[in-house]
């Protein structure tokens, strides 16, 4: 589940009117990612990212934010993560040694690696229980998504709440 928000999270307002993107630049994937990659392995990254940005708006019922553009049809968001997962195909091996163990072993390279663990966290998490409780934070500017942890809570974060009041007491001001 972490993964999955942290994924999606990524990319969110930049506090000027448009978005600040994570992974934008070769060097922002490398700090994120913890692994240099290449131009190709970047691309299919943010492509995965906005298929799963446009699932996370579908199961929140997100309406109409600054990423809506971005986002692409259920369908294709499917498609892309569904691929995603599968790149990755892994056996089961039974070793014995002093006692007998479980090993995994697949033969994809790093970036597939990569990509079929972004997508198998988002699948994890968006078939889970956890995904009612997900959320598009609803403050002015905010494309977060989180997980609604208390009945109460209603941003992403303190500051949103705090942008949403000021937000409402400048437009009552104003009417």
């Amino acid at each position: 589940m972490a993964l999955a928000l942290e994924f999606a999270g990524t990319v969110r307002h930049d506090g000027h009117g448009g978005l600040a993107d994570d992974l934008a630049t070769p060097e922002g994937f490398t700090a994120w990612a913890g692994a240099e990659a290449d131009e190709a392995l970047r691309q299919r990254v943010l492509e995965l990212r906005w298929a799963v940005r446009s699932l996370f708006a579908h199961a929140a019922q997100a309406g109409e934010r600054m990423d809506t553009p971005h986002l692409m049809d259920v369908d294709r968001a499917l498609a892309i993560v569904n691929e995603a997962a599968e790149r990755v195909p892994r056996t089961v091996r039974l070793e014995w040694d002093d006692q007998p163990r479980l090993r995994y072993v697949d033969s994809a390279d790093a970036g597939d690696r990569l990509l079929a663990t972004l997508a198998t966290a988002a699948i994890e998490f968006l078939a889970s229980g956890e995904r009612a409780e997900l959320r598009a934070c609803p403050a002015p500017r905010c494309i977060r998504y989180f997980i609604k942890a208390h009945p109460r809570q209603e941003w992403c974060k303190p500051s949103c709440g705090n942008r949403a009041r000021v937000s409402r007491h400048y437009h009552r001001g104003r009417e």
